[in-house]
C-alpha cells in the first residue's frame, strides 16, 4: 500500500498537532493554533481536517474538500499547514493516527494541541491513556471549560506529568507523559453556536 504524501518535515522539528472537525472554523480555532505556536516554539502547525469525530454524529457534515477550504480561509499564518492527512492515512481514531505518524517520521517532535473542552472529556477518547503516553498534550484553554479540563479524569491521571505554563517551550522536546495547560484571551465562539445561528446545527 502506497502512504500518502506527508507535510514536509525536517528531523528535530516540533509540529503542532491540531485536529478536528472544523465545522465550521473559526477565529476561536485560529487563536488557539497561533497561541500554540508561540507558547511552545513550534516550527508548524497541521490543522487535521478530520473526516469526522468517532463521538459525534457525521450527519450534515460537509465534505472534507468543501472544510480545508473554509480552514485555509481562517488558518492564515506562515507556520499554519491545512491537511486532510487523516483520510489519506485512513486512520478515524487519534491513537491510530499519532501512532502511524510517529512510525512514519520518528524524528520529528509532535505535540497534541487541544481545546479546554476536549481535555475534559479525554478519557472518552479510544486510548487515551496510550495517546498521553506517545505525545506531549498542549491544552489550550476555552471559555466555560477551564475547571471541567482541570479538574477531569485526564487531568488527575496525569496530574504528576503537567508542567508549569512558564515552560511551554520545553514541551515538544520532553519524553511523554507530559503536558500543559495554556491559558490567554478566550474566543467566545464555538463551531455549534455558529452552526446553530446559521439555522444547521
Amino acid at each position: 500500500m502506497t502512504t500518502p504524501r506527508l507535510p514536509a518535515t525536517l528531523a528535530g522539528m516540533r509540529i503542532g498537532l491540531y485536529g478536528g472537525s472544523f465545522n465550521p472554523p473559526h477565529r476561536g480555532h485560529a487563536h488557539v493554533a497561533h497561541l500554540a505556536l508561540q507558547r511552545l516554539g513550534l516550527d508548524r502547525i497541521w490543522w487535521l481536517v478530520s473526516p469526522g469525530n468517532p463521538l459525534k454524529s457525521t450527519d450534515g457534515l460537509p465534505d472534507v474538500g468543501q472544510r480545508l477550504a473554509a480552514v485555509r480561509r481562517v488558518a492564515k499564518h506562515p507556520r499554519a499547514v491545512v491537511t486532510d492527512l487523516e483520510a489519506r492515512l485512513g486512520t478515524r481514531y487519534t491513537i491510530d493516527f499519532v501512532r502511524r505518524l510517529k512510525g512514519l517520521r520518528p524524528t520529528v517532535r509532535f505535540v497534541l494541541v487541544i481545546g479546554a473542552d476536549n481535555w475534559a472529556t479525554f478519557h472518552h477518547w479510544g486510548g487515551w491513556r496510550q495517546i498521553a503516553q506517545m505525545v506531549p498534550i498542549a491544552v489550550i484553554d476555552r471559555p466555560g471549560a477551564t475547571f471541567a479540563a482541570l479538574s477531569s479524569p485526564a487531568a488527575r491521571t496525569f496530574a504528576g506529568a503537567r508542567i508549569a505554563e512558564r515552560d511551554g517551550l520545553l514541551l515538544p522536546s520532553l519524553t511523554p507523559p507530559a503536558w500543559i495547560f495554556i491559558a490567554g484571551v478566550k474566543v467566545p465562539l464555538s463551531s455549534s453556536n455558529l452552526r446553530r445561528a446559521a439555522g444547521r446545527a
